[in-house]
């Protein structure tokens, strides 16, 4: 039998709990979100919200993808650092934040920045800001088509800000933003039926756009509405977990062949009690939004539990518990890889099942230069 493909040979090299990174699944996601979107990758916006690491913005840009969705200055940072061609920071700027933005892009001429706007304050804010630096700032206005976390939904109020951009001289108007986050159906017709629904409105609302901004672009979804709107040669498209993959989408998007490249490696550090484990990975290094029994699957160990976790302590109920001793190495899947990458440093590389490199999870930061 062979070796499991997650195991790392030279595990001594690497401490706990942290990040491993396997190339070769990395770089197999980003080659198959090309391929869906049959090559086409000026429809690609991937976020690097999930990996905020330039490593990874390196493999995405010599695979041929050049433009980019951020939520932070700082990832917008190392992605202009690294040559990408257009980064929209999918966030809408407030405070501090807009001279930040306009910082950037004084210093990065050779990236398009834009950002997002869904209200007159917003945008009037902005101007101000831009027209004080004799800029030009990309916006897209963006829509809520029914997440109800961020945006303005279709209709008159959609029309009055559409008609105050246009006395808004440092503002440029490059099209819409919708996300659709909250339609993640397992089946893929159901969540497929839902996507179309939601965007229906926006699609016809686009179109008569286009008479009067015929460059105007309709950047669409993430990555559980991406098999979705790729179909839409229209539509670009934003999917941004899937480069790392993670349990929960794995558990859910069963119609995408992507693969886990990234994954947790921790220690046990006791074994307290007869039935119980304790591991190093607390929440301090795993994304704890989700209930106990939904934070992390470990690939090398069988009849378990997770029954509690703290700052820097996991509790695991297991069967067989002789077999286990202090010292072992578990390897395990984040449900939710995004915010746990948020919680650490830097990742591992691993490629052929050992570990070569390592890489800084520069964005992490809330700011960096800017």
């Amino acid at each position: 039998m062979g070796r499991d493909w997650f195991i790392i040979e030279n595990i001594e090299t690497v401490d706990s709990p942290s990040i491993a990174l396997y190339l070769e699944n990395l770089k197999h996601n980003v080659s198959e979100m090309i391929t869906l979107i049959d090559g086409d990758t000026d429809r690609l916006m991937p976020h690097i919200k999930t990996n905020k690491m330039p490593k990874v913005m390196q493999v995405m840009l010599e695979s041929g993808i050049s433009n980019f969705k951020a939520s932070t200055i700082a990832e917008a940072e190392i992605a202009a650092e690294s040559g990408a061609k257009s980064v929209l920071i999918a966030h809408q700027l407030v405070g501090p934040k807009v001279e930040r933005f306009l910082n950037l892009i004084n210093h990065f001429p050779n990236t398009m920045f834009s950002t997002i706007l869904d209200n007159e304050d917003s945008a009037e804010l902005l101007n101000q800001k831009a027209l004080e630096q004799e800029l030009s700032v990309a916006v897209y206005i963006d829509i809520n088509n029914g997440m109800n976390r961020s945006g303005i939904a279709i209709g008159p109020g959609l029309d009055e800000l559409m008609a105050y951009l246009k006395i808004c001289k440092g503002l440029v108007f490059k099209g819409l933003h919708a996300y659709d986050g909250h339609l993640r159906d397992s089946e893929f017709t159901v969540r497929n039926q839902k996507i179309e629904a939601g965007v229906k409105d926006v699609d016809i609302y686009f179109e008569a756009l286009k008479e009067s901004y015929p460059y105007a672009e309709l950047i669409c979804g993430g990555t559980p509405s991406f098999t979705s709107h790729l179909q839409n040669e229209k539509r670009i498209t934003s999917p941004g977990t899937c480069v790392l993959w993670d349990w929960g989408y794995g558990e859910k998007l069963t119609e995408q062949n992507f693969k886990y490249a990234a994954l947790l490696v921790t220690r046990i550090i006791s074994k307290p009690t007869e039935g119980i484990i304790t591991v190093d990975l607390g929440h301090k290094s795993l994304a704890a939004e989700n209930p106990i029994n939904k934070r992390v699957k470990f690939l090398n160990l069988e009849d378990y539990e997770l029954l509690s976790q703290s700052e820097e302590h996991g509790v695991i109920q297991v069967k067989d518990w002789d077999n286990y001793k202090v010292g072992d190495v578990l390897y395990g899947i984040p449900y939710h890889i995004c915010p746990t990458i948020n919680l650490h440093d830097e990742v591992s590389i691993i490629e052929n099942g050992m570990k070569t490199d390592t890489w800084a999870i520069t964005a992490r930061k809330r700011k960096l230069t800017f």
